[in-house]
C-alpha cells in the first residue's frame, strides 16, 4: 500500500481476502448472511468461514462487519444467519438495545417501522433467497416541473419546462440548527413558490433531499437533527407531502434520497447504468442506479458502511462505531488528517471553516494539503473495491465540497492509481470521475424534477 498519513489503515476488502485465505486452510463451513426489508425483499450472501469453535472471535468480527455493510447498503429490519449458531448468538446480542449495534437496530426499526430482529436458520441451504425490486423512477421530462434539492447548508430549486431548466436559485439556510420544523417548512415552500412563479403552471414536484424516505415520508434526515422525535413524527414526517398540497391536491410529488438523485443525474447525463454516486460533504452520501437504469429502493447510507477494519480507527460520534465511511469521505476526513500532515487548525473554527483552510493551502500548492488529499484518494480506491462486493458498478461519480478544486483532482488520481495497483480487474471495469460543478448542479435539479409521473386526465 502507498505510504499515507494513516499508517494503521486496514482496508476492509484486504482484510476479507486475508480471512478467506486463512479459512481455506482450516476447518470451515458455509454461513449465510441475509438482510430482509419490506415486502420480503432480501439480499443474501454465502460466506466460507471457520467452523464453529475453531476461531469464533475472528468469525464474529468478519460477520459483524459484513452484516453491517449489507444492512447499510441495502437496508432491512431483519438479519438472518444460516449455518452458524455462534455467529447468530453474537449478532443477536450485538443488535439488542444494550449491544454494540443498538444504534443500527434502532435506526432500521424507525425507518421501516418494524421491530428489528436477528434470526437463525439451521441449514445454510435453507437461507432466504435473494429477492429484489427496482423502481423506474425519473427520466420524465414533460410538462412544467419543480426540482428541489435540500442540503444541510443550502437549498436549491429549479423550474424545468419540458426538460429545460428555465430558472434556478440557491439559498443558504441552516436547517440543522432549528428545533422548530416550521423553519424547514417555510424555507422549502418559499423556494418552491419562487420556482413556480417562473412557469405558467406546476405539473409535478420532484425532491432530492438528505435523509431516508419511504412512500415520500421522511424517516430520518440530518436536516431535522435538532427536532425532537415526537415533534418530528407529528410535524416533519409528512413535510414534503404537505408542501406539495400548497400547489394543489392533484400535483404529484416524488421524494428521493439526494444520493440516488445524484446517481440518476449522472446516469441521465452519461446515458449509462450501474452508476454509484458518492457525495463528500458534511457526511458521505451514496446513491445507486442499477443495470436497468432504475433506483433500487436500497438504503445506500454509505456513511455508516465500514471501510477500515482497524479497531483503533476513529469513531463516528453518531453511531458510536469505528472505521465507517463518514470519517474517510467527508470534511471530517480532511480535519482528522490535518495534524498528521503537520497542519494545525484553529479549534474555534467550524468544520466547514477548517475544510476551507485546508482547501486554501491546497490552492497555494501546499505539499501538506496535497498529502491529505492523496490519503483520502487511497482510502477511496480501496473503498470502491469494497463497495463493488455489494453493488454492480461500472461508473462512480464523486462530488461534494471536499472534492472541489485541485484537491479533488489529486484525490481522484490517487483513487484511480490505488484501484489499478491493488485491483487491476476492477480498474478496467470501473470508471471514476468528478463531474464539473455547473453540469452537476443543473443535472441534479433536472433529475430531481424528472422523478414524478404527471397525472393525465
Amino acid at each position: 500500500m502507498k505510504a499515507i498519513l494513516d499508517p494503521q489503515f486496514r482496508p476492509m476488502l484486504l482484510e476479507m481476502r486475508a480471512f478467506e485465505r486463512e479459512v481455506a486452510l482450516a476447518q470451515n463451513q458455509k454461513v449465510g448472511i441475509s438482510v430482509v426489508r419490506e415486502d420480503g425483499y432480501t439480499e443474501t450472501r454465502i460466506l466460507t468461514m471457520y467452523a464453529d469453535g475453531v476461531n469464533d472471535a475472528v468469525n464474529a468480527m468478519i460477520a459483524e462487519r459484513f452484516a453491517k455493510t449489507m444492512l447499510w447498503c441495502y437496508g432491512g429490519y431483519r438479519i438472518v444467519i444460516s449455518g452458524s449458531r455462534a455467529i447468530y448468538a453474537f449478532l443477536k446480542q450485538a443488535y439488542t438495545p444494550e449491544g454494540m449495534r443498538a444504534f443500527d437496530a434502532n435506526f432500521m426499526a424507525l425507518h421501516f417501522e418494524q421491530p428489528f430482529t436477528v434470526e437463525f436458520v439451521e441449514k445454510v441451504e435453507d437461507a432466504p433467497e435473494t429477492k429484489r425490486n427496482s423502481n423506474a423512477v425519473g427520466r420524465h421530462l414533460d410538462g412544467c416541473r419543480i426540482g428541489f434539492d435540500a442540503g444541510g447548508s443550502d437549498r436549491k430549486v429549479s423550474a424545468v419546462i419540458d426538460g429545460e431548466c428555465v430558472y434556478s436559485e440557491e439559498v443558504v439556510w441552516h436547517p440543522k440548527l432549528s428545533a422548530d420544523p416550521d423553519y424547514q417548512y417555510q424555507g422549502i415552500l418559499d423556494s418552491m413558490k419562487t420556482a413556480a412563479s417562473k412557469m405558467p403552471r406546476v405539473d409535478a414536484i420532484g425532491v432530492s433531499s438528505a435523509g431516508t424516505f419511504r412512500n415520500n415520508l421522511i424517516r430520518h434526515s440530518s436536516l431535522f437533527i435538532k427536532v425532537p422525535r415526537d415533534v418530528f413524527e407529528a410535524r416533519a414526517k409528512t413535510m414534503y407531502l404537505d408542501v406539495a398540497k400548497e400547489f394543489g391536491d392533484d400535483v404529484p410529488i416524488e421524494v428521493a434520497n439526494d444520493g440516488d438523485v445524484t446517481a440518476l443525474a449522472g446516469a441521465m447525463d452519461m446515458g449509462a447504468n450501474c452508476v454509484l454516486g458518492i457525495a463528500m460533504g458534511t457526511s458521505e452520501a451514496g446513491g445507486y442506479v442499477d443495470a436497468q437504469g432504475n433506483i433500487t429502493g436500497w438504503l445506500n447510507e454509505l456513511a455508516f458502511v465500514p471501510v477500515d477494519a482497524c479497531p483503533k480507527a476513529m469513531v463516528d460520534e453518531w453511531s458510536g462505531d469505528y472505521g465507517c465511511g463518514v470519517k474517510y469521505f467527508s470534511q471530517d476526513a480532511v480535519i482528522k488528517l490535518a495534524p498528521n500532515a503537520g497542519i494545525e487548525l484553529d479549534e474555534a473554527l467550524s468544520p466547514a471553516e477548517k475544510l476551507k483552510v485546508v482547501q486554501g493551502l491546497m490552492a497555494e500548492g501546499d505539499e501538506r494539503a496535497k498529502r491529505i488529499y492523496e490519503t483520502i484518494g487511497v482510502y477511496f480506491g480501496y473503498a470502491v473495491a469494497w463497495y463493488a462486493e455489494f453493488y454492480d458498478i461500472e461508473h462512480v461519480l464523486v462530488m461534494g465540497r471536499v472534492t472541489s478544486g485541485e484537491g479533488g483532482v489529486i484525490m481522484l488520481k490517487a483513487a484511480q492509481d490505488t484501484l489499478a495497483e491493488a485491483f487491476p480487474d476492477l480498474a478496467e471495469r470501473i470508471d471514476l470521475s468528478i463531474p464539473d460543478e455547473s453540469s452537476r448542479r443543473v443535472g441534479q435539479s433536472i433529475a430531481a424534477a424528472s422523478l414524478p409521473v404527471i397525472k393525465r386526465s
